[in-house]
């Protein structure tokens, strides 16, 4: 089982926060939901979970791990979600595996955190599946990227998109918006901050939208879903320009 990444993941996590304080408490938050991510993944795999009814006797335990030690709000609503019958938990579980939305009140977060390593899961254990025509789309789940990535290839790099949702990481232009599909360079517009040297903003003039992406090229010790939650400035940033996020982060960020 593949179950290395989520280790990755949690010991970039515990670097990133040690050497940027301001995105502490996030990324301790993020430690904490990939350490149960990582036993909901072990169990989708275990289990060979195919459909969320296998899934759904593990929301209850989920939930209380947020009773406490998370913001009220979280805890409140994971209190609240576990009085409720199994014909609800699995309704409302289903409305979230089939939207899109990026919503980030609590009852959201926490049904995208429960479902992201089980769709994880499925995209793995999937057959291949060719990139859409639409670029800004995941090719297994049509959910939208959350992070960019330069990986190194010959004397360069080869960019990619990495699904908001499960983790499933496709090929893009180089010069592309990843949301429009924008190859204008005039309309393509790039930010990068010091402090985050293989980090940056790739915004679009056209549609508004903008995306982080990380080039390993640069750091080979980056993980591209936590560096991206790490990186809240350059989301400063793109607000302050008036770009909108292609899609919210794991924990609504």
């Amino acid at each position: 089982m593949n179950l290395a990444r989520w280790d990755h993941r949690t010991k970039r996590a515990d670097e990133l926060a040690a050497a940027h304080p301001f995105a502490a408490d996030v990324l301790r938050f993020y430690h904490r939901v990939a350490t149960l991510q990582k036993g909901l993944y072990w169990y989708a795999q275990e289990s060979q979970a195919s459909d969320l009814d296998a899934l759904l006797p593990k929301y209850p335990e989920f939930l209380s791990e947020f009773e406490s030690g998370t913001p009220a709000p979280i805890a409140e609503c994971a209190r609240e979600q576990k009085t409720w019958d199994h014909n609800r938990t699995r309704e409302h579980l289903e409305i979230h595996w089939q939207s899109s939305s990026s919503e980030a009140n609590p009852e959201a977060l926490l049904a995208r955190l429960f479902l992201q390593p089980y769709a994880e899961h499925l995209a793995e254990h999937a057959k291949p599946v060719p990139a859409k025509d639409a670029a800004a789309l995941c090719p297994f789940c049509s959910r939208k990227p959350v992070v960019g990535v330069l990986r190194p290839e010959g004397d360069g790099g080869k960019r990619s998109l990495i699904c908001s949702l499960c983790a499933t990481e496709w090929p893009i232009g180089r010069l592309m918006c990843a949301a429009c599909g924008e190859e204008n360079v005039d309309q393509l517009a790039v930010y990068t901050a010091e402090q985050f040297g293989h980090v940056r903003v790739e915004a679009c003039d056209t549609c508004g939208c903008y995306i982080k992406t990380v080039d390993l090229t640069k750091n080979g010790r980056a993980v591209p879903l936590v560096d991206e939650l790490a990186t809240i400035p350059l989301n400063l940033w793109a607000r302050e320009h008036h770009y909108v996020k292609v899609q919210a982060n794991i924990l609504g960020i």
